[in-house]
């Protein structure tokens, strides 16, 4: 944790030099590279330090402090224009009307394929009470939800294998294996043993995410997340406190589900500690992506209302995150509503997310500069190593080049799901959670599950894994519906 908060000080420009030293001087050690964790305890001296060290660097001042606010208030008195009053704080949302959006290069050609339905889960009426009869649902709506459910699944999956791997050993065992520019899903099929030694896959995922293996969408904390944020809805509203989030993380999400941020939030809400501080108390991981993968259900219920979507993700954020951090889960949010409003190109929902985004943070500059570059370049290759280039000293689960690198996936693909998904994950850094993402706007403005192409959804077999209670096997046409149903709610 001290080493990771001694890198996340050099980022933000804190003066972190005399605790450093005095790290190194008793024996401690810089952050590991590619883990959230040391491979080894540190001994009773070292933790202590550490303690006190981390409680004298919250304290210095950071120079980014003024541009990167995290309260919703002073977030946004930073946007240039002022949204209308009656939705800064996420009131009603128009109705789910409108057009399904429109392919901007038509529709990579898919069979007919509706898989089977999978389980329902079991009915979660309010604690004491009798659940309402659900709200009449839009069917276009449902369609676009069912396809986001999909896109989200599928890109998390594409992304499993290669997850913690370098940007060069994901297109050395792609290329390996005639499947580079990405298009398809990752095999070891053809791939040399001697590369497979040098460049192991995800030992977790591998046995369930390659094209030979896939059998149904196994269990990640990327469509737990979205699993958790349904729930919350369904017993609480669009009303909801961050502390109804706490509440239900202790009620329905299992300590050892949890990482990073999440993690350390979940430790100081056993401490007794109370959002906020739950985000910033020993948390050197409060600027990284988990708070991005949780926003995709608030864009979804609240469509065509980007800002309304990012007081919701702002609520569920600042459970776990700060600063970056929480910009990451407002971009996502209000871009995903954007695009669930079934009017939007893929552009103009990524102008609705940045628009929500303090114009003067690290985030907004780097997702800018993605667009631009994307934008200017007709090799995705080149757009990567620039973005690897520029924002490479970050950690690659800081929210920071992450979410450049979705949005430059998203940018050049212009709309199109396939090149969407493969884009991100070729791109590296988190690629599960990036390809996730990826897929769950770009299967939203596909508009329907058919205009994804079968090779992608026929393996998932219509069924999602979770220890989430009572989502366990669960279709994605199920859980369209149920996020539909939300969506109607006032």
């Amino acid at each position: 944790m001290i080493g990771h908060e001694l890198r996340q000080a050099a980022e933000d420009g804190r003066d972190a030099g005399p605790a450093l030293r005095a790290w190194l001087a008793a024996g401690g050690r810089p952050a590991p590279e590619r883990a959230g964790a040391s491979d080894a305890p540190a001994p009773p001296h070292l933790r202590a330090l550490a303690s006190r060290l981390l409680d004298e660097l919250a304290a210095l001042p950071s120079p980014v402090a003024p541009h990167e606010p995290t309260a919703w208030s002073a977030i946004v008195a930073t946007w240039p224009t002022p949204p209308a009053p009656g939705r800064i704080a996420g009131g009603r949302s128009p109705g789910p009307g409108g057009t399904p959006a429109t392919h901007p290069r038509g529709p990579e050609p898919s069979a007919a394929h509706r898989p089977a339905a999978g389980r329902a889960p079991h009915p979660d009426p309010p604690p004491g009470g009798v659940a309402e009869p659900p709200p009449p649902v839009d069917e276009r709506l449902r369609e676009r939800l069912e396809a986001a459910w999909l896109g989200r699944a599928v890109g998390c999956l594409l992304g499993k294998p290669v997850e913690k791997l370098p940007l060069d050993g994901i297109r050395a065992l792609a290329r390996a294996a005639g499947n580079w520019p990405l298009d398809d899903w990752f095999t070891a099929r053809g791939v040399p043993p001697r590369l497979l030694a040098a460049h192991p896959w995800n030992r977790r995922s591998a046995p369930t995410s390659l094209a030979e293996n896939i059998d149904g969408m196994p269990e990640d904390d990327d469509l737990n997340y979205p699993l958790l944020g349904l729930l919350l809805l369904r017993r609480h509203g669009k009303g909801f406190t961050t502390a109804d989030v706490a509440r239900l993380w202790l009620d329905e999400l299992p300590a050892g589900r949890t990482f990073t941020a999440e993690r350390i939030a979940y430790r100081n809400l056993l401490q007794g500690l109370e959002p906020p501080a739950t985000a910033t108390h020993h948390n050197p991981f409060r600027e990284w992506i988990g708070a991005l993968i949780r926003a995709d259900v608030h864009g979804w219920t609240r469509p065509g209302d980007p800002v309304a979507a990012a007081a919701q993700a702002h609520r569920d954020a600042t459970l776990t995150h700060t600063g970056n951090g929480v910009y990451a889960a407002l971009f996502v949010a209000a871009a995903t509503a954007e695009a669930a409003g079934g009017r939007a190109d893929v552009h103009t929902a990524l102008r609705a997310g940045l628009a929500v985004v303090p114009p003067g943070s690290r985030l907004a500059e780097a997702v800018r500069f993605a667009i631009r570059t994307a934008a200017a370049e007709t090799d995705f290759d080149l757009v990567v190593d620039r973005l690897h280039a520029r924002y490479g000293h970050y950690h690659w689960v800081h929210a920071v080049p992450n979410t450049a690198l979705i949005a430059a996936a998203l940018t050049h693909a212009d709309g199109d799901f396939t090149r969407s998904v493969c884009r991100a994950v070729s791109g590296g850094w988190d690629t599960d959670s990036n390809g996730a993402t990826a897929g769950a706007l770009a299967g939203l403005l596909a508009g329907s599950p058919g205009r994804i192409p079968a090779r992608w959804t026929a393996p998932l077999g219509n069924r999602l894994s979770t220890t989430v209670a009572g989502f366990d096997g669960t279709g994605f046409d199920t859980l369209a519906q149920l996020t539909a149903q939300e969506a109607a709610r006032s």
